[in-house]
């Protein structure tokens, strides 16, 4: 992978510098702040998973330049306004990694996975201690996904030991919380609110078994929506292929396209 076109760093850094200069910049380069390109960053993001989900490799090498970018902005940003720098990120993150890996920049035996995982833990405990946080659930974002922010806070509290050891509780309260879920969904007047509560209480307690068995509840439903969308495609296809539209069929006729996808994957 040789670099024909002679770019490198510091010239991205060069190209970033051009287009935020009031002379002969961009013009919406220029209009952005740190909060405007966050909506970007996050979708660059997303964009990096969607080319690792379907080893778009050669994809993959563009989106990681464009989420590569949204750094170098920020960095263009924080020196304009005399915050950080480009320099200052890296050094951050270099310090950074380096004290929380000790067992191998420095002589602590931290010699299986676990052990590592309470290490940086407990490094990142003292993070929250200098910048004046007690709780262990501050500095977990906000911004996260709903699913992803579900499964950090339980392990953050799985850390101080507010956590169940084995899956029978953990499955028990999903089927307590589908139960309170049905039992607000069928009163005679139907509270919207409490529905809505009852439900987020389902899909806290299902992501918690989710992180028992040790997935990720994003990376989870991303291929049960890959599966189904493959799937209802096929659907499509089988219905079309008999000259028929989907809104003309009867459930029992989808159904039985679908067990057909279903059948086709499997053999």
């Amino acid at each position: 992978m040789s670099n024909t076109q002679g770019y490198d760093l510091p010239r991205l850094l060069e190209i970033m510098a051009q287009l935020r200069s009031p002379q002969g910049g961009c013009p919406w380069d220029l209009k952005q702040s740190f909060q405007t390109i966050v909506p970007h960053t996050l979708e660059e993001a997303y964009e990096v998973a969607d080319a690792i989900e379907t080893q778009d490799w050669e994809g993959l090498k563009g989106e990681l330049g464009d989420l590569l970018f949204q750094v170098v902005f920020y960095a263009q940003l924080g020196k304009e306004q005399g915050l950080f720098d480009f320099a200052d990120i890296v050094a951050a993150v270099s310090e950074k990694l380096i004290r929380r890996h000790p067992h191998v920049f420095a002589d602590a035996d931290l010699n299986d996975e676990q052990a590592v995982k309470l290490n940086w833990e407990a490094e990142k405990a003292k993070e929250r201690a200098a910048l004046d946080k007690s709780s262990v659930l501050d500095d977990i974002p906000l911004a996260l996904p709903a699913l992803s922010r579900a499964a950090k806070i339980q392990k953050r509290c799985a850390t101080v030991g507010f956590d169940w050891k084995t899956l029978g509780p953990v499955v028990d309260k999903i089927h307590e919380e589908i139960d309170e879920v049905m039992e607000e969904a069928l009163m005679a007047d139907v509270d919207e609110e409490r529905v809505s509560d009852e439900l987020g209480d389902l899909l806290f307690a299902t992501v918690n078994l989710v992180r028992h068995l040790g997935k990720d509840p994003e990376q989870v439903l991303r291929g049960a929506n890959a599966k189904f969308e493959r799937r209802f495609r096929q659907v499509e296809h089988f219905i079309a292929a008999e000259g028929l539209k989907m809104t003309d069929c009867s459930l029992e006729k989808l159904d039985a396209a679908w067990d057909k996808a279903k059948q086709t994957e499997q053999s």
